[in-house]
């Protein structure tokens, strides 16, 4: 998505549920749900951190994240950075997510109608699916114009103001889509920004209608989206391809007169090829 120099705050991991606070289960490891909320302590606004730091962000004792942040030492996840001293992430962290996108049909399916797509329309082309109440990039065929605002594949980005968010939440029935956008951490993010259940529903009822969903400058100022669900044989959506025009090229009707038909017939391309 492109956009003019957005503000953006640091945003902590989402804390999962506290021990006292998640039902008994004899099978679940407290030890590696520590170690995975180490490694995704880390992100653009904390590349580094001491271990105070990221006992604070993963709300463990300093005791608890010491071990943890050595074991990731010794497996090679983490390092210390010769200078500073400070912890950071290794790239064997890579690996993880190379190796879902590796195994994911979806993703492989979809590159070659992403790249149809953005020849097509000139502007970036992505595929996101969701994780919680947010969509996560999963593929993308970057457009050779100019983007102030990289968007890169393993992003996450809310669902109630985006363009791939509420086209895979009109899949959904309402009992459940009300109940992710209640959900959901509704900040306005630009002035533009919808943050009324009511309102943003509308948006998702006229999805349904029209077959694609739109964000104009609710995400990032400057930034617009096209969106259209991915859906499997049984109708059930997978995730969502979107398009992101920028105001400085287009306008949202322009987008939606022009992209539309290209964003709906690229996710129906790939909903049949994933079908079969």
């Amino acid at each position: 998505m492109a956009s003019k120099t957005p503000a953006r705050t640091a945003r902590r991991p989402t804390a999962s549920p506290s021990p006292s606070a998640r039902s008994p289960d004899p099978l679940f490891n407290q030890s590696l749900e520590k170690g995975l909320a180490v490694l995704r302590a880390f992100d653009g606004a904390h590349r580094t951190m001491t271990l105070a730091e990221l006992a604070e962000r993963t709300a463990m004792s300093k005791g608890s994240a010491q071990r943890t942040v050595h074991t990731l030492q010794v497996l090679g996840y983490v390092g210390k950075h010769p200078q500073t001293r400070r912890f950071q992430l290794l790239p064997r962290t890579i690996e993880l997510g190379y190796n879902y996108m590796a195994a994911n049909a979806l993703i492989q399916t979809a590159n070659p109608y992403l790249a149809q797509l953005a020849n097509a329309s000139g502007e970036t082309a992505s595929v996101t699916e969701p994780v919680g109440t947010e969509m996560v990039y999963v593929a993308q065929l970057v457009t050779s114009k100019f983007i102030p605002v990289q968007t890169p594949v393993g992003m996450r980005i809310p669902m109630y103001c985006t363009s791939s968010g509420r086209a895979w939440l009109s899949s959904l029935p309402d009992e459940q889509v009300l109940a992710l956008l209640q959900a959901s951490d509704r900040t306005p993010r630009t002035p533009a920004t919808l943050t009324d259940v009511k309102a943003i529903m509308a948006r998702i009822v006229e999805c349904r209608r029209v077959g694609y969903a739109t964000n104009a400058e609710e995400l990032f100022l400057g930034d617009m989206g096209i969106g259209a669900p991915i859906l499997n044989r049984k109708g059930e959506a997978l995730g969502a391809v979107h398009v992101s025009p920028p105001t400085s090229r287009w306008t949202l009707e322009e987008a939606q007169r022009k992209l539309a038909p290209m964003v709906i017939e690229c996710a129906r391309a790939i909903s049949s090829a994933v079908a079969h």
